[in-house]
């Protein structure tokens, strides 16, 4: 290789990088809101480890970190000062009035992210555009075993340090409604699961749909002008002091952060909750 075909080379290397990657994080710049509303139904007793997990990971990479329950923080005013959203193993209706979910969906709009951890498939299951957004909403998941996942995107920030191949304790969630665009960046394999269980063959094969042997555990999505990456990994509370978990989680922090430039809601267009989305 010559030196101009190295040069190139190298600049086709880091432009694609580039597009991985996005822009360089300033941790000083990043807020963050750890939104732990949940609708009635079943709440994980992992959301306080969560929590705390993310303010240590902020403390030691120094970016900033405010937690609500209270759905009333869902204004355009207020959902401008941060970053990113995150919802850690929320489930069912999370906001209190059509007014929340469509602040929630400019801000999305103007730009902002979303990290989902967990159950998040599980939130706001009877809103449309927040099932779009996630790329699919809860179906069912296997009984808490030990089994195998696989890095399908090792360059992705969110797979650094995280075994090509991970044996854990966890649940293998599937999703239903499933809408194109989100990219999978890791995957359960299916063969791993435990088809033995009480009606889990069954289970297995009517949820999987057309997948073969492995099924999206974790994705990204830039989707209505914002990005979202979710992991459906991290049901049992010890997950929150696994450090290859917590460097999976910063990594979809510094993924979604370094996709987010601005806030700006003059690119918001929704009026309604449910107005079509502006490919």
């Amino acid at each position: 290789m010559n030196l101009r075909s190295g040069v190139l080379f190298l600049a086709a290397f880091l432009f694609a990088a580039a597009m991985v990657q996005g822009q360089p994080v300033n941790w000083k710049k990043v807020k963050v809101l750890v939104y732990t509303k949940n609708g009635k139904g079943f709440v994980h007793d992992n959301i306080p480890f969560a929590v705390k997990a993310i303010q240590q990971l902020g403390a030691a990479h120094g970016f900033k970190v405010d937690t609500s329950s209270q759905p009333s923080v869902m204004t355009e005013e207020n959902l401008k000062q941060y970053t990113l959203l995150i919802f850690p193993s929320t489930n069912n209706d999370v906001f209190d009035t059509d007014a929340q979910r469509l602040a929630f969906r400019r801000y999305i709009e103007a730009g902002g992210g979303l990290v989902g951890l967990h159950s998040v498939t599980g939130t706001e299951r009877n809103w449309r555009w927040f099932k779009m957004m996630l790329g699919g909403t809860f179906a069912w998941h296997a009984r808490f075993q030990e089994f195998t996942v696989r890095v399908i995107d090792s360059k992705h920030p969110s797979m650094k340090g995280v075994p090509a191949v991970w044996s854990r304790a966890d649940e293998c969630y599937f999703a239903k409604e499933l809408y194109p665009g989100p990219r999978a960046l890791m995957v359960h394999d299916l063969r791993t699961i435990d088809s033995t269980l009480p009606g889990h063959a069954a289970n297995i094969r009517i949820n999987r749909g057309t997948y073969g042997d492995f099924y999206p555990a974790v994705w990204e999505y830039a989707f209505d002008g914002g990005h979202t990456w979710v992991t459906v990994l991290g049901h049992a509370k010890e997950s929150y002091s696994d450090p290859v978990y917590l460097n999976h989680i910063l990594g979809g922090i510094r993924f979604v952060a370094s996709q987010v430039t601005t806030i700006d809601f003059k690119k918001a267009y929704a009026q309604h909750r449910d107005d079509e989305v502006r490919f």
